[in-house]
C-alpha cells in the first residue's frame, strides 16, 4: 500500500514475490528452534525438528567422544537426554540446549536430543551445592534446604502431584455444582473453639502497641466454615480451598502452623449421609484423577520414598487403628460424636441419655483424621442455648440471625489437604506434602 497527494494505491504482488516470499518464510523457521518443554520434547511430536529446551542439569555422564546430559525443567519426572560435544557442564546448572530431536538408539529414553549449541544460563558450584548427583537424598535430609528441596526428584514429584490434586478437587466442586466462595484470611472467629489463634495486630510508627486496627481484635483464620455457612443462606452448595492458621506449639510430624483446607457446605440436608456422599466422592475423584495424571510421580514415592505403601497403618490412635484395621484397612466413617466433645454448631441429636451430635470424621490408614464434618444446629433455641452455656451468645449474634431470617437444614465438612497428600502417597511426615513449610520455632523464607 502505498499513500501519495491524500490517495490510496493497491500494488498486487506477482507469483514469483509470491514464491520469494513463502521461500524466504520456510528458511526462517527451519533456521529458527522450536520452544518446547521437556515433556513435550519427550513425546516424540517433533522428531526431526530444530527445537529449544530450557533447563537444569539433573545428570553428568562423560564419555570419550561426547557428553551425555539429563535435563529438565519441572514439566516431568523423566529427563531428556541431552548428546553433546565434550562443553564443560555441571549438575545443576541452568543451560538452554538447541539442537535436533531424534529417536534415540537406547532402550530406556525413546528420543533424545542432539545439541548444536549449549548456553550455560546460570552456573553450579557441584561442591557447594547440597545435593550430590549419584546419592539419593532422604526426605528429612532435603527438609534442611526449603530453598532448594524443589530441585530434587521426589519433592518436584510431590509439587506436581500437589498441583493436580487442586485441579482435580476445583474440578469436582464445580461439575457437582457448587460455588466457590473466597472466605476471609483475617476474621475474629475461632471456629474451632480451641483458641490455639495466631493474632493480627498493625506495626509501624502511627500505630500504638496493643492497638486493634479493627473495632475487634483479629486473628488468622482457623477455618472458613462460619463463613461458608452465611454463603448457605443463598447458595444450595458452596465450597472454600485456601491456607488456614493454627498457633499450635508443636513440632511433630502430624502438625503445621499453615496448612490449607477444602470445606464445604451443603443446604437443604438433615442426613449425615448426604455429607459421607460428597466426601467420598470427591475423595476417590481427586485421588483417581492424581493418579490418572501423576502416575509416574506416585509410582516414585510408592517405589523408593514409601516402599511398599499399601495404605499405611501407623495410626494417631489405638481406636482409630482398631477401626481401620476392624474394617480391612480402609477408609471408615465414624459418627455421632458425644455432644459435649464437639463445638456449639454441631446438631444436637437428642438422644438421651447418649446424647451425641450429628458429627461424622473419615478416618484413613496412615493419616488418621481426614474430614471432619458436622450437620449445622438450625433450631434456634437450641442454638441460642448452647451458646449461652458457653457465653458466646454477643459475640455470634450475628450467627443467631441465620437462624432467624429463612433458615434451612444444612451441614459441611473440611478436609486438610496436606493430609490427603500424605495419604495417597505414604509420606509420614506433614512437612513433606508443603512447598514452605511452617510450624513452631521453624524458620521463615
Amino acid at each position: 500500500m502505498f499513500q501519495a497527494a491524500a490517495k490510496t494505491f493497491s500494488v498486487a504482488p506477482t507469483a514469483s514475490v509470491c514464491r520469494g516470499i513463502l521461500s524466504s518464510i520456510r528458511q526462517y523457521c527451519k533456521k529458527t528452534p522450536t520452544k518446547l518443554r521437556v515433556s513435550e520434547a519427550l513425546s516424540s511430536a517433533e522428531l526431526g525438528t530444530n527445537v529449544k529446551v530450557q533447563g537444569w542439569v539433573r545428570s553428568v555422564r562423560p564419555q570419550k567422544a561426547n557428553l551425555f546430559l539429563h535435563v529438565n525443567d519441572g514439566s516431568s519426572l523423566q529427563s531428556l537426554q541431552i548428546v553433546a560435544g565434550s562443553e564443560l557442564l555441571t549438575f545443576g546448572s541452568a543451560v538452554e540446549v538447541t539442537g535436533i530431536l531424534k529417536k534415540s538408539p537406547n532402550q530406556k529414553q525413546t528420543v533424545e536430543l542432539e545439541a548444536d549449541q549449549i548456553h550455560v544460563v546460570g552456573e553450579c558450584n557441584p561442591v557447594d551445592f547440597p545435593f550430590k548427583i549419584k546419592e539419593r537424598h532422604g526426605l528429612e535430609y532435603i527438609r534442611q534446604f526449603p530453598h532448594l528441596r524443589c530441585r530434587t526428584n521426589a519433592f518436584s514429584s510431590l509439587l506436581r502431584v500437589r498441583s493436580e490434586a487442586t485441579t482435580a478437587i476445583h474440578s469436582y466442586f464445580k461439575e457437582n455444582g457448587f460455588v466457590q466462595i473466597h472466605t476471609p484470611i483475617i476474621t475474629s472467629n475461632d471456629c474451632e473453639g480451641a483458641g490455639e489463634l495466631f493474632q493480627v495486630e498493625p506495626s509501624g510508627p502511627e500505630h500504638e502497641e496493643g492497638e486493634n486496627f479493627f473495632s475487634v481484635p483479629a486473628f488468622l483464620t482457623v477455618s472458613g466454615q462460619l463463613h461458608l455457612e452465611v454463603m448457605s443462606g443463598a447458595f444450595s452448595r458452596v465450597y472454600t480451598f485456601g491456607p488456614t492458621f493454627r498457633a499450635e506449639n508443636s513440632q511433630s510430624r502430624r502438625h503445621l502452623a499453615e496448612f490449607y483446607m477444602v470445606e464445604a457446605e451443603v443446604s437443604f440436608t438433615q442426613s449425615l449421609e448426604d455429607l459421607t456422599k460428597v466426601m467420598e466422592d470427591m475423595f476417590r475423584s481427586a485421588t483417581e484423577h492424581v493418579l490418572a495424571h501423576c502416575a509416574e510421580d506416585v509410582a516414585l514415592f510408592h517405589k523408593h520414598v514409601t516402599p511398599g505403601h499399601r495404605w499405611g497403618c501407623d495410626l494417631q490412635t489405638e481406636h482409630e487403628k482398631y477401626l481401620v484395621k476392624h474394617c480391612g484397612n480402609i477408609p471408615v466413617f465414624v459418627t455421632d460424636y458425644p455432644y459435649d466433645l464437639k463445638p456449639f454448631y454441631a446438631r444436637d441429636n437428642q438422644d438421651h441419655p447418649k446424647h451425641t451430635a450429628a458429627a461424622v470424621d473419615l478416618l484413613v490408614p496412615g493419616v488418621g483424621e481426614l474430614c471432619g464434618g458436622s450437620l449445622r444446629e438450625e433450631r434456634l433455641d437450641l442454638l441460642r442455648a448452647r451458646l449461652e452455656e458457653v457465653g458466646l451468645e454477643e459475640t455470634y449474634s450475628w450467627y443467631l440471625d441465620l437462624r432467624r431470617f429463612g433458615s434451612v437444614p444444612h451441614g459441611g465438612f473440611g478436609l486438610g489437604f496436606e493430609r490427603f497428600l500424605q495419604c495417597i502417597l505414604g509420606i509420614d511426615n506433614i512437612k513433606d506434602v508443603t512447598p514452605f513449610p511452617r510450624f513452631s520455632h521453624s524458620c521463615l523464607l
